[in-house]
């Protein structure tokens, strides 16, 4: 990679920071671990630069290693669930909000009830702005599973916000608020 590369490799890179926070929030639901993973995604995005072909997706790149982190790290840490002291004192928290901000905070706790594979493509698709093609290079699966699955995740929303059958997870309503509109900001910038 040439020197010129390497500057266009590195504002590119810089540039998809918000995108790489946002779909890593989506995917761990803790702002500080989602943080973490994004970070280290730019990192070893970092580290693979010779790796990737000038011209090509960058965004697909980045999140795909920014998923196959999420995944590794997820399969090391099954062992082991600590008490995250900021989660507990949250849930301590009196809710006192209004009705758009109970709503907003429904649809983010019926996403996570979501199996993780669903989430992530509808995330890609209806927040992210992926095609279905990009997704499915992110993904590393078929343009049609990423279709299906996102068909799935629409269908179990509706059918989990009929039957309002999905489990509160005790986050104030106001944060949950707070933390979706900034990823959508992120999303939009």
């Amino acid at each position: 990679m040439d020197h010129q590369d390497q500057k266009t490799f590195e504002r590119d890179l810089i540039a998809l920071i918000p995108h790489l926070r946002a779909f890593a929030r989506s995917l761990c639901g803790d702002a500080t671990a989602a943080d973490d993973l994004a970070q280290d995604a730019v990192a070893k995005a970092w580290a693979s630069r010779g790796s990737f072909t000038m011209g090509t997706n960058m965004k697909a790149w980045t999140f795909m290693i920014l998923r196959n982190q999420f995944y590794s790290d997820k399969r090391r840490s099954w062992r082991s669930v600590g008490l995250d002291q900021e989660t507990a004192e949250r849930t301590l928290v009196a809710n006192t909000n209004f009705d758009s901000a109970i709503a907003l905070d429904d649809l983010r706790q019926a996403m996570m009830m979501l199996p993780e594979n669903q989430r992530e493509a509808l995330i890609l698709i209806g927040a992210g702005g992926f095609s279905y093609e990009e997704a499915a290079e992110v993904i590393g699966v078929a343009v049609g599973t990423v279709k299906s699955r996102v068909s799935r995740a629409r269908a179990d929303l509706v059918r989990i916000f009929e039957t309002g059958d999905y489990e509160r997870d005790g986050l104030p309503v106001h944060e949950a608020m707070g933390s979706m509109l900034r990823a959508l900001e992120r999303l939009a910038a």
